[in-house]
């Protein structure tokens, strides 16, 4: 039996339309821009690149005037290590937060709650610091100088790691755990022998937010990567942005480089996304 649309549906469905176009329009042109040199964008940005129109000398001039395989390296190091350690301490932070019962217990979940309320921009000079102290930024070192990035992005996606992946466990049945406990299991195999194989659809929402968060980051990495050895790609987009000026070609290509990707993942695991971020949220 087919469903019937009614007026308000149809309002509801409409606006969303518009809506994903104006998401979807944005990226559509830039990457359309990116196949046209300036002289084409400047005389009519809108139209096709086909024909005498395509080229590629934009991507060519970004692969040679620029490492950006390099930076790719780095953005990908930084934001893979930030996703699996988040994965892993937040998991485990909050599975302890939902089945067991300490002194301090509502404290740390206060604690929690007000972490997510503090901007990263309040904190950098401390933890710049405090980072300086430990010899981690501006070393010669390029593995020392990422994970001076790679410390403070953890920290900053744990509070909401642990906020969805608490919803998530609390569906989870607590049988299972006592089965588990009966045959022997102390604390760490009972989590990640039989509660962390069940978390994966949230534990995956939790890693791709953490990913992008990080891949996009770009306050911290300009703070704490200095050098071009130590370039993410975000850093080096701003300055392809910086020295470009008005070659609207090279940004276009070089946001199109930047973005496709993450775009690519996002598209083969938004299921996850949906589904952990709303498994938790209705009992029963």
């Amino acid at each position: 039996m087919k469903r019937k649309i009614g007026p308000g549906y149809a309002v509801i469905y409409a606006f969303l339309s518009i809506w994903a176009l104006t998401t979807i329009f944005p990226l559509a042109w830039s990457v359309m821009n990116s196949f046209k040199d300036k002289k084409r964008i400047y005389s009519n940005s809108f139209s096709l690149p086909v024909g005498d129109a395509f080229s590629l000398d934009n991507y060519r001039n970004i692969f040679a005037n620029y490492n950006i395989l390099r930076a790719y390296r780095n953005s990908f190091i930084i934001s893979g290590t930030v996703a699996a350690a988040v994965i892993l301490f937040s998991g485990m932070a909050a599975y302890i937060l939902c089945r067991y019962t300490f002194r301090t217990k509502a404290l740390l979940t206060l604690l929690l709650y007000a972490g997510m309320m503090f901007p990263i921009y309040s904190t950098i000079i401390p933890v710049m610091r405090m980072q300086a102290a430990w010899g981690i930024v501006n070393s010669p070192s390029v593995a020392k100088n990422l994970l001076s990035v790679i410390l403070p992005q953890i920290a900053g996606n744990m509070s909401f790691a642990i906020i969805v992946l608490s919803g998530y466990i609390r569906t989870l049945p607590v049988e299972l755990e006592e089965a588990a406990f009966l045959e022997g299991c102390n604390m760490f195999q009972t989590y990640f022998r039989v509660v962390f194989p069940l978390c994966k659809p949230s534990m995956v929402t939790v890693g791709i937010f953490s990913f992008l968060w990080s891949y996009n980051d770009l306050f911290t990495q300009m703070f704490f990567l200095r050098t071009k050895e130590n370039w993410a790609i975000t850093i080096l987009l701003n300055n392809i942005a910086a020295k470009e000026g008005v070659n609207y070609g090279a940004l276009f290509s070089s946001v199109t480089l930047i973005v496709i990707p993450v775009l690519v993942v996002y598209m083969f695991l938004n299921k996850y996304i949906i589904k952990g971020m709303t498994v938790g949220a209705v009992k029963g």
